[in-house]
């Protein structure tokens, strides 16, 4: 289990790097950064909706095609304003929130149409809403974090390097720390494996890696407090997106998202610690 998460791991980590390799030579428009991102929504919104009861499901093309639109209409200032002033920040934003209010009336209209008899209708409109809002807002800030940065093309690949890997890396940290010195627990209930000890060798981790990265192009205001700061805020979103994962897991009585990721679980498993990271890391760096 260990080598093939190490090895897994590493595969993962790779393709990472090759990703945000490659979109400095496509900026602004990062295509590998949208390939990726739609991807792994799409997995990750399939995954939730198989975990969920059917009575509480919502309808899987509302999801998935909310998931999709949602993630792309980050790209459409972009296409508006070709051979124009470049968009600003705001724009992206603007956006997104339009797609957003026509996903929550589509959920409506969904259950509206089919509507039969009551039960489940309102669960099925909050799921859809909430599930679009988790695979698709919140990756919309490591989306227009790359935009923000995109006036450097270097930059704006250490400001994803650093919302990536400072939060996996607190996964990494706190998964050894906690397998070799773990004594005390920290969420018995929500995830019994998880220690204090794994949690504070998860952070000096993160921070590590925070000031490694960002002595590639410092984008991290504040100096070395500064850069600390960064690397304990983004473990502590990192580690509290693992344990957002965990309750849905919990609450659905299951023990991974999926089986897809050899050594990890599912697709939820790999990228819930960024989902919760990309916010603050995104408030930090713009």
């Amino acid at each position: 289990m260990l080598r093939t998460r190490l090895i897994v791991g590493t595969i993962l980590a790779a393709l990472a790097a090759g990703m945000l390799f490659l979109d400095r030579y496509f900026a602004p428009w990062a295509p590998f950064l949208f390939a990726v991102v739609v991807i792994l929504s799409v997995f990750g919104a399939l995954e939730l909706l198989h975990i969920l009861p059917p009575y509480r499901r919502p309808r899987t093309g509302v999801a998935v095609i909310g998931v999709i639109v949602v993630v792309a209409l980050n790209w459409l200032p972009l296409v508006r304003h070709i051979g124009r002033t470049p968009p600003t920040i705001g724009d992206s934003w603007e956006c997104v929130a339009q797609g957003f209010a026509a996903i929550i009336l589509a959920a409506f209209l969904n259950e509206m149409a089919r509507f039969v008899s009551p039960g489940g209708s309102i669960e099925r409109i909050a799921l859809g809403v909430w599930l679009v809002g988790y695979l698709a807002v919140l990756p919309s800030f490591l989306i227009e974090l790359h935009f923000a940065q995109s006036a450097d093309p270097a930059l704006a690949a250490v400001a994803l390097a650093l919302t990536i890997f400072v939060p996996k890396a607190c996964d990494i940290g706190a998964y050894f720390t906690g397998r070799f010195l773990g004594r005390h627990r920290m969420t018995p209930v929500l995830s019994p494996k998880k220690t204090w000890e794994g949690a504070i060798g998860g952070l000096a981790l993160a921070v590590a890696v925070a000031f490694g990265l960002n002595r590639l192009g410092p984008v991290i205001p504040g100096g070395l407090a500064g850069v600390v700061a960064f690397g304990l805020t983004v473990g502590v979103a990192g580690m509290l997106g693992d344990l957002a994962e965990s309750l849905i897991k919990r609450d659905c009585e299951r023990k991974d998202a999926s089986q897809m990721v050899p050594g990890f679980g599912g697709i939820l498993d790999v990228v819930d610690s960024i989902l919760f990271a990309a916010p603050v890391a995104y408030w930090w760096l713009t």
